[in-house]
């Protein structure tokens, strides 16, 4: 079951580097709805990072699994919620939010503002692939993450 963690850690550095990419090289600003799924896949790689490391009994990885889980499905939620507001842009108002503002008043925007602070438009769909955008993709990779958190939860094998 150690394995698991692992895979989540790398998983979530993985999508982390391929978000800074996006960034650095394809010029994507990252908005508030981004910036918060980023700290959720931070919170989900850490407490992996962490479990793995720490290697603990039944009881430990009941515990990191379920801090997991829960990171990974307020990450899904956020994605949900920014797919549903690329599908629908009439109901976003555009301009500084309240959570552009919040985010980018955190010590961790101030501390790496090239992660995590919002400059972008939620609602702006500049990458696809496969017809998907940038939160569509979040949110099935968050999706997977939970599938992978569940099974690990589930499972008697030590």
């Amino acid at each position: 079951m150690r394995i698991i963690f692992l895979l989540i850690f790398l998983s979530c550095a993985g999508l982390i580097g391929y978000a800074l990419f996006l960034q650095r090289v394809e010029g994507l600003l990252p908005c508030p709805l981004c910036v918060a799924q980023r700290i959720a896949y931070w919170c989900v790689g850490l407490t992996a990072l962490v479990a793995f490391l720490h290697n603990p009994p039944k009881i430990g990885r009941r515990v990191y699994g379920s801090l997991i889980l829960i990171f990974a499905l307020l990450g899904a939620i956020i994605a949900g919620r920014h797919a549903w507001l690329i599908r629908y842009p009439e109901s976003f108002e555009c301009g500084i939010s309240p959570e552009e503002a919040f985010l980018n008043a955190l010590p961790i925007a101030e501390w790496w503002p090239g992660m995590f602070e919002a400059n972008g438009d939620c609602a702006d769909v500049s990458w696809q692939l496969l017809s998907l955008t940038i939160p569509d993709w979040s949110l099935l990779a968050f999706l997977l993450l939970i599938s992978a958190t569940i099974f690990l939860l589930l499972t008697k094998r030590s």
